[in-house]
Parts: structure tokens; sequence; C-alpha cells
């Protein structure tokens, strides 16, 4: 998953820097969305496979914990950017930030979905 976390970490820059000036902050983050959510599905059925995951339980405790650490990492980098706790979860409920955490929660359950399409 650090695959997926690093390349959410670069669109997230891209995402930033250049496309967000140019189409906004939501259009932005629609154009990264998919690419996260497609990556993290092939990243998904590779995990899910190597690690011989084969039930939902297991499943949706790899996705939670994934889930989990991005969360944190998401929160410590807003910190060391400068952004209080308090502003980090605002955002999430301004547009761009909803649509941001809704993909978050889909990465979470893409473990799951993976499994029961096998």
């Amino acid at each position: 998953m650090g695959a997926i976390f690093a390349l959410g970490f670069v669109l997230g820059t891209v995402r930033t820097l250049w496309l967000a000036p140019g189409i906004g902050e939501t259009g932005a983050v629609l154009v990264e969305l998919p690419v996260m959510l497609a990556a993290s599905w092939l990243a998904a059925r590779a995990f899910t496979r190597s690690f011989g995951i084969t039930s939902a339980g297991q499943a949706a405790a790899m996705g939670a914990l994934a889930f989990a650490l991005l969360m944190a990492g998401e929160a410590l980098l807003a910190i060391t950017l400068g952004q209080s706790l308090a502003q980090w979860l605002g955002a999430m409920k301004e547009t761009p930030g909803a649509l941001g955490l809704a993909g978050q929660a889909v990465f979470a359950i893409m473990p799951v979905l993976v499994v029961r399409r096998s």
C-alpha cells in the first residue's frame, strides 16, 4: 500500500500546484480521484492475492488498517504544512474535501470488493 500512498502524494502535489489553479479545487479532485481509485483496485487485488486474503472479514481488516494509516498520514502532513487538526477536519466539509474523503472510504473497502469479486 506504500505505493498507493506515494502515488497519492505525487498526485496531490500535482493537483494542488498545477491543476487546482487552472480548473478549481473540485475539478482537480475529480481528475485525481479516478486515477487513485484505479490504482487502489490494482493494489488491493495484488495484496489480497499476495497475503492469501480470501474472506471479507480479513479484507475489511486490511482496508481498515490502510484507512487508519492513510488518515494518520494525511493528518501528519496537514500539521507539518501548518494546518491545525480542526482546519484539516473542517476542510472535509467542503466539496473537494468531501469528495476526497469519499474516495478514501472507497479505498478502504476496495479489498472487500476485490475479494467478493474473486
